[in-house]
């Protein structure tokens, strides 16, 4: 496993290698001492999937304040993702920006998504697949999102949205000053 680090503090872009014969390949997608030796989140609470059979459908911007705050380790396991996570973490020196990259089934990364990161994607084929490990359980009070186009961010959708669900839609813009906003994340 090749872990390179992003842009944003805390986040990372894992390689995997694939060892392929006359079967197909066979390839470590997760290791638990891999993540440890690098300081990085190494609990899996929860293993999550969303298909998706139309391009441009869009999921996010969700992540989970307080004791419930989340890890994400995102792969791409059928189709293509155009992935997005923003730094919330306040104290952060890459506080508000973000970053986009493109999981597919064929290149195999892995992303690793720090707590206090919010994170989404947005399907680019059609019946794409994406997995990801969680470092907490779902927890619906804790649950909380900003807006998949908040100007803030200026995130650059590759597609046009063609699916999003009413909840992605209408999460607030990101600030203290946004109704409905929890507190305690800035």
């Amino acid at each position: 496993m090749n872990f390179q680090p992003l842009e944003l503090a805390g986040a990372y872009l894992v390689e995997v290698a694939r060892r392929i014969d006359d079967r197909g390949y066979f390839v470590r997608e997760w290791c638990m001492s891999e993540f440890e030796k690098r300081g990085l989140c190494a609990r899996i609470a929860q293993i999550n999937a969303g298909f998706s059979p139309v391009p441009g459908t869009l999921r996010g911007m969700h992540f989970q304040v307080g004791a419930d705050s989340e890890v994400k380790v995102v792969r791409c396991t059928r189709g293509a993702a155009f992935d997005v996570i923003v730094d919330l973490r306040e104290d952060s020196p890459t506080f508000c920006r973000t970053h986009g990259v493109e999981l597919t089934e064929q290149n195999g990364r892995v992303l690793y998504v720090p707590n206090g990161f919010a994170h989404g994607y947005q399907t680019l084929h059609k019946d794409t697949e994406v997995q990801y490990l969680t470092s907490m359980p779902y927890a619906p009070q804790s649950a909380h999102g900003v807006r998949f186009n908040d100007s803030r961010f200026g995130i650059k959708w590759p597609l046009e949205v063609t699916r999003i669900s009413q909840q992605d839609r209408q999460w607030p813009d990101f600030g203290p000053d946004s109704p409905g906003f929890p507190a305690g994340v800035r």
